[in-house]
């Protein structure tokens, strides 16, 4: 099956911080792959260098067979053509730890927003889509809402549905429930399960062990910066070969 993520040789620094030093790492279609390890790893640096949020000094990225191109050196380096880099984004469904919805506009509008305005498509069209998915995460009843009049866990609920609205062939997650209080982590959680279920290609960096090992066709675990094992779950969680990673899982309960 061939991959629809492709990284290479990735490093990224802010100035003399040394961040992602080296990485590679693929994913194939309908993979749900999660990115642990301790805070200052790399792991929302490598998420984001995927969208192009953060540009890497060096390596390339491929999205679906096409390479997002760059110019420059370093930290000078940036998108070379921007129409490309629309286009691919819109392949890419990010979701945050904060939840980024616009506070003056209501989540159906929140959701509609990016397939009207950017991928100019039909508003009829985009409005049926937008009201199925705030159902299928289980909040249809909050469209016409303000975000500030939702719980934590229902924004981040609005923002996964506004993500899945430019039907987009990858979903990235961010820390998605790292913001939220423990009672309101399990409604977001079932939401990302029920993706996994039918078949998206999903990169998770995350928290949550066991959430990781219930979903995920393999863990990548990063340390310093670079990938310091990686494999099916069963291999990370029972045959761990790093000792840091035996730490990591010891300190997390696992």
């Amino acid at each position: 099956m061939a991959n629809i993520i492709e990284l290479e040789n990735i490093e990224k620094s802010f100035g003399e911080l040394k961040v992602l030093k080296g990485i590679s790492l693929s994913a194939k279609r309908g993979e749900v792959i999660s990115l642990i390890g301790s805070s200052g790893s790399g792991k929302s640096t490598l998420l984001r260098c995927i969208n192009m949020l953060e540009v890497p000094n060096s390596g390339s990225v491929k999205i679906d067979g096409e390479e997002i191109l760059l110019k420059g050196n370093g930290e000078r380096r940036e998108p070379a053509d921007l129409k490309q880099l629309h286009r691919i984004r819109s392949k890419l469904g990010m979701v945050f730890q904060t939840f980024n919805l616009w506070a003056h506009m209501s989540i159906l509008e929140n959701i509609m927003e990016a397939p009207i305005h950017v991928l100019k498509r039909d508003k009829k069209e985009v409005r049926e889509q937008a009201l199925e998915l705030l159902q299928k995460v289980g909040i249809a009843d909050k469209a016409h809402a303000y975000p500030n009049q939702l719980s934590g866990g229902q924004q981040q609920r609005a923002a996964i549905a506004r993500a899945l609205c430019i039907n987009p062939k990858v979903m990235l997650f961010d820390e998605p429930t790292s913001a939220l209080d423990p009672e309101l982590e399990g409604e977001v959680l079932r939401v990302i399960k029920l993706l996994a279920d039918e078949g998206r290609t999903m990169l998770l960096v995350t928290h949550d062990m066991k959430f990781a090992k219930e979903l995920s066709d393999k863990i990548i675990f990063l340390h310093g910066g670079k990938i310091e094992e990686e494999g099916e779950v069963k291999e990370i969680f029972e045959n761990t070969k790093s000792e840091r990673l035996r730490q990591f899982l010891a300190a997390s309960g696992h």
